[in-house]
């Protein structure tokens, strides 16, 4: 890419485009820079620039095409409320209002309904939530979650309603405690905690329903990463567990594939320290094996599925500094 960046957001576009929003560089000024890659020429190019500059934000694709991007560090390092969105037709961007609180390291999950439910984040953690209605382009309140958290992870589950789970509280610890959004009630009921407490771990819905939580990072301190994976199962409200992966990792990113088994790529500790190993998750026998490594390693990156089924790694921390190398699985 043009830029390098991390902490930045990937978004397949019904094109088949991807566009790649913000991000940081090594601590430094915050983008607001955007980039498409074109996976038929397989090459980048240079899209519109959001009006404000951010990373550690959400962007959500919406049924009529749109990306809504909200939330972010600013240039300041401080949390932001501002929206935005991107028409891939026109090429620019536009006003989506503002949240009622600024979040950072929030989750943006789009429901069954068209709605976005935005919930946590912020520099302690919140535990308010807010609705995004792209129909009237605006923000509505919703009912806040028990536990103020961010860098969570947020799953839409088939039944509609929304499992939050880990990320960290306003001490910086990281979390086992889980809880259900109802869009149906507008309103939050406890899950069954996970067996490990977790932060910058990820979530992936699987074909049969379950959650497959893997990673993150587990220590008082929220500063280490973990190798033990677990799984959600919404009929049972019960975890189990899912094996671990040969390398602990924090930061990373995990794409359930056509196959159905989860990629998992990257990632690193707090110190920076990254690794290129990847490996594949098997929902059916519940194993994990290696997978091929990525040509560079990184953390903070985004992998995105492209509509021929090929991943696009992009960007990333390679230690204390961004990168802008990209690499394709398949």
């Amino acid at each position: 890419m043009s830029t390098v960046r991390y902490s930045h957001t990937a978004t397949l576009l019904p094109t088949g485009k991807v566009l790649v929003a913000g991000g940081t560089n090594s601590g430094g000024p915050t983008s607001g820079t955007t980039e498409l890659y074109d996976p038929v020429a397989n090459a980048w190019s240079t899209a519109s620039s959001m009006t404000s500059a951010r990373y550690s934000h959400t962007a959500t694709l919406l049924p009529n095409g749109k990306i809504l991007v909200a939330g972010g560090y600013d240039v300041a390092s401080n949390p932001t409320a501002i929206a935005e969105l991107y028409d891939p037709a026109s090429n620019t961007w536009s006003p989506a209002g503002s949240m009622a609180t600024a979040r950072a390291s929030h989750t943006a999950t789009l429901l069954q309904t068209g709605q976005i439910l935005a919930a946590g984040g912020g520099a302690f953690g919140a535990a308010t939530a807010e609705l995004y209605d792209p129909t009237a382009n605006t923000w509505l309140p919703a009912a806040s979650m028990s536990t103020a958290r961010f860098v969570h992870t947020a799953t839409l589950l088939s039944n509609g309603k929304v499992l939050v789970a880990g990320g960290r509280d306003a001490f910086a610890t990281a979390m086992a405690t889980a809880e259900l959004y109802d869009p149906t009630t507008s309103l939050w009921s406890p899950a069954t905690g996970m067996a490990t407490a977790r932060a910058y771990h990820t979530a992936s819905l699987l074909p049969n329903g379950k959650v497959l939580v893997a990673g993150g990072s587990n220590s008082g301190s929220a500063r280490f990463g973990t190798a033990t994976a677990e799984l959600y199962d919404p009929a049972s409200n019960t975890w189990s567990p899912a094996g671990s992966m040969a390398t602990a990792r924090a930061y990373h990113t995990a794409t359930p594939l056509p196959s159905g088994l989860v990629l998992v790529a990257g990632g690193g500790d707090y110190n920076f320290i990254v690794t290129a190993t990847a490996e594949l998750y098997d929902p059916i026998a519940n194993t994990w094996t290696p997978a091929a490594s990525l040509a560079t390693g990184r953390m903070l990156h985004t992998a995105t599925l492209l509509q021929s089924g090929v991943v696009l790694v992009a960007a990333g921390s390679i230690g204390p500094r961004a990168t802008n190398l990209s690499e394709l699985y398949w």
